[in-house]
């Protein structure tokens, strides 16, 4: 059973930090939106907007679940006076992101810094071409003191014994960039389309543990491959209450591909306290280094909107879950913003 428990934490780890990994995504993608592209800073019918996503993943298998955090605040900025025609607009906000492994003490910090400008094309302002930029820290640690090894076993009962691991420092950061591009046409009580792209790890930052530069020679440098993020969505106006909305996203890095693909409901309940219900399921199948292609997740979702508040919450439950009613890998996600200064305008961003 020990053995057994350090192969599950060890497989954590390695998807944590793994220079040829994924990064770690959110389900409720529209709910982070500065995680998925920084040409959505700013994006928002307000002023300003504050997000808050929490995803819970392999609670069913170890005792303290991988835990991802992600805290942001954007601010929508109009440009040229109240008169213009063309309502252009300029995008800024602060993006936090944290993830760990309990059992092992292994985390990663980021800070990330956003601008966008969102430029109207014509002067109904149906149409919106957005730009955006991010630079940011990353930081990564892992707590030794929280692993075992080999030779630390004291040949009876227990992993006392000191080791003579030759281990490198526990804790490294580097500078981080990332690019996107977003359009939306969304026409009043007509169907919308919304568009975007963005590059992430631009410079494709060196990420392993065991790089010194004194040591050059000896380590082969590890990597962070650039992430290519694309998605499109409709949103589709079935009567006065009912929309319709079809979605497919794709994220791309190095020898792994991942889509989510499906579709929400927007159900308004009240037209005056701003009050919908949404809900939806997606697909997600994945690619991984041996050209497998395999339906990794099948994803539940459900949100509330009542006045500037925006509530998810999400379930991804693994297809062989499903298919055998075994104990699968899972993963849960709740997500909470709030839009200040509430205006009605020309929506250039899904809220879920």
């Amino acid at each position: 059973m020990r053995k057994n428990r350090f192969i599950i934490l060890f497989l954590l780890m390695g998807l944590s930090f793994s220079a040829f990994s994924q990064d770690q995504h959110f389900t409720q993608f529209y709910a982070s939106p500065l995680t998925l592209n920084p040409a959505l800073t700013g994006a928002l019918q307000g002023k300003y907007r504050l997000s808050l996503i929490y995803r819970d993943q392999a609670r069913n298998i170890v005792n303290d679940p991988y835990v991802t955090f992600s805290g942001a605040m954007d601010f929508r900025f109009p440009v040229g006076t109240r008169t213009s025609r063309v309502k252009d607009a300029i995008g800024a906000g602060v993006l936090f992101y944290n993830d760990k492994v309990p059992d092992i003490g292994f985390s990663t910090n980021q800070i990330f810094f956003s601008g966008a400008y969102h430029k109207s094309l014509g002067s109904k302002n149906e149409q919106y071409l957005s730009l955006g930029f991010q630079l940011g820290l990353s930081q990564r640690n892992v707590n030794y003191g929280k692993l075992t090894f080999d030779d630390q076993f004291n040949g009876s009962n227990g992993y006392t014994d000191p080791t003579s691991e030759s281990l490198p420092e526990n804790n490294f950061s580097f500078a981080d960039y990332a690019v996107g591009i977003n359009y939306a046409y969304a026409p009043e009580k007509r169907t919308a389309i919304y568009v975007g792209a963005a590059m992430h790890h631009i410079l494709e930052p060196q990420v392993g543990f065991f790089f010194d530069e004194e040591q050059a020679e000896d380590y082969d440098k590890e990597f962070l491959n650039r992430k290519i993020t694309a998605y499109i969505n409709l949103d589709i106006p079935i009567n006065s209450i009912i929309r319709f909305s079809p979605r497919a996203l794709m994220y791309s890095q190095g020898q792994h591909l991942a889509i989510n693909s499906g579709f929400n409901f927007r159900f308004l309940l009240d037209d005056i306290s701003g009050t919908a219900l949404h809900l939806g399921g997606w697909a997600r199948p994945v690619k991984d280094e041996d050209e497998a292609i395999d339906i990794d997740a099948i994803i539940m979702m459900a949100g509330v909107e009542y006045s500037n508040f925006l509530i998810g919450f999400s379930y991804d439950a693994s297809f062989g879950q499903i298919a055998s009613r075994r104990s699968g890998q899972t993963a849960f996600e709740i997500s909470i913003a709030y839009l200040g200064e509430y205006v009605d305008e020309t929506v250039i961003c899904p809220k879920f």
